[in-house]
């Protein structure tokens, strides 16, 4: 007798691996044709929403009992690029070695999606009707910005996630070691996208007279080695106060001291710089998770080199924390420069402004049931998923992808880089995970 697909994940990642879908160009509908069909053979219903032909999202729902809110399970199937990186094996052959399944979108999240699938195709087959409706959303385009996914898809068929009050994806749920403790984020939170440009104007002329100050130039030159040697003011949020409260509490000596200094903003910079200096593994990322950031990507001015430029564009990547505006940060720069600088916003995606923990004791619960030793923490992330836009819909985000990993495998590096692999074990061990959040749902 044969296996039910839904009991072999790994077959459909390596499927899922083994197709193309970087973007650009996207062409997402290659797995989404696929999965829709082991839906449709399941006995599921689907939806297929597009606002271009090749890069479709599928959503279906398995029905519950009506005694909770409908849970929005939501994941995309785009990758990144590949093209200049240097990879130890194929990254679309979906190859496993030593235990480890390699290619690109391991991670990021054909892995994830595979958690998802599996567990809604288990609970159907095994006859189990969840507290209440489960929605499968696979989506397109979170790796350019989502407008061919989950913003398409909240903003133009928001009926689609009617009653949800919860969602998972990604960006939280892998374990990670300090020291001999090993913690799993769960992520609650995430910054805003707010990407901004500046222009700078000035006196034209030769090359081969200085202008000495004044200069297109020169204003680029100060903010950005302003910005780049500079931090904006200390903001530690509920949440980072929270997370860092569960860190200090179970980390070793004398790091745990350093940490809890870290939710006194008139420490915060200086612990920072210090374990920076250490060489601590997480003080960087938690130096963006207290911060508003700001960050010069790109400069676009003059075109021949004896001409100073009268003017100069620069693109900054700016990142607002829950709560925070335009408007903040436009002041907080105007007041670490000395003056104000006129920004225009390229994009901006608000999200949430409060966090809704009320699911999170259940997804520690499933954590600490599996892996007893382990610490759950909440945690935010300072890049975008698409949580952001069902944030829009009035639904809480949580990062709940669970790997366990071994000590001293770090995946971090891998994502949107060469080598990206997740361990056969910690992948098996998300999918279990996932199932049993639809087993254990409730209000």
């Amino acid at each position: 007798m044969t296996t039910p697909i839904y009991q072999r994940p790994v077959e459909i990642l390596q499927t899922l691996i083994q197709m193309d879908t970087t973007n650009p160009p996207g062409n997402e509908i290659l797995c989404i044709n696929y999965l829709d069909g082991l839906l449709k053979e399941a006995g599921f219903e689907t939806t297929i929403l597009a606002k271009d032909p090749n890069r479709p999202n599928l959503i279906t729902r398995l029905k519950g009992r009506g005694a909770a809110p409908a849970l929005v399970l939501q994941g995309h199937v785009d990758v990144v690029t590949t093209v200049g990186q240097n990879w130890e094996q194929p990254p679309f052959s979906a190859k496993i070695l030593d235990g480890m399944l390699w290619g690109r979108g391991s991670l990021d999240m054909k892995g994830g999606v595979v958690m998802m699938l599996t567990a809604v195709m288990r609970a159907k087959a095994e006859g189990y009707v969840p507290a209440g409706d489960i929605i499968l959303a696979i989506v397109a385009d979170e790796e350019a910005g989502s407008d061919y996914g989950a913003r398409f898809v909240t903003e133009e068929h928001a009926e689609q996630f009617a009653g949800a009050k919860y969602a998972i994806g990604e960006g939280g749920g892998s374990s990670q070691f300090i020291g001999d403790q090993r913690f799993y984020n769960v992520m609650v939170a995430e910054k805003q996208v707010c990407w901004m440009r500046a222009t700078f104007r000035g006196p034209g002329g030769h090359g081969s007279s200085p202008l000495r100050g004044g200069g297109a130039m020169a204003k680029l030159g100060h903010v950005i080695s302003t910005i780049e040697s500079k931090r904006l003011p200390v903001h530690v949020t509920p949440v980072m106060e929270q997370m860092l409260a569960v860190l200090a509490e179970h980390t070793a000596a004398p790091t745990d001291e350093l940490i809890a200094k870290l939710r006194d903003p008139s420490q915060t910079d200086t612990i920072l710089d210090q374990l920076i200096a250490q060489g601590i593994s997480m003080a960087r990322p938690l130096d963006a998770l207290l911060h508003n950031t700001v960050s010069p990507t790109v400069v676009r001015g003059g075109d021949k080199t004896n001409v100073h430029p009268s003017e100069i564009t620069l693109e900054l990547d700016g990142r607002l924390l829950p709560g925070f505006t335009y408007d903040d940060v436009q002041r907080e720069l105007a007041e670490l420069l000395g003056e104000p600088l006129t920004l225009e916003i390229i994009r901006h995606d608000p999200g949430a402004t409060e966090v809704d923990m009320s699911l999170f004791p259940l997804l520690t619960g499933i954590l600490n049931q599996m892996d007893p030793d382990a610490v759950v923490l909440p945690s935010m992330v300072g890049g975008f998923t698409d949580g952001r836009m069902f944030a829009r819909l009035g639904i809480q985000n949580y990062g709940f992808l669970p790997l366990r990993l071994p000590k001293g495998f770090n995946p971090g590096p891998t994502v949107h880089a060469a080598n990206e692999r997740v361990p056969v074990e910690a992948f098996e061990f998300g999918c279990e995970a996932v199932y049993q959040l639809i087993k254990q749902y409730q209000v």
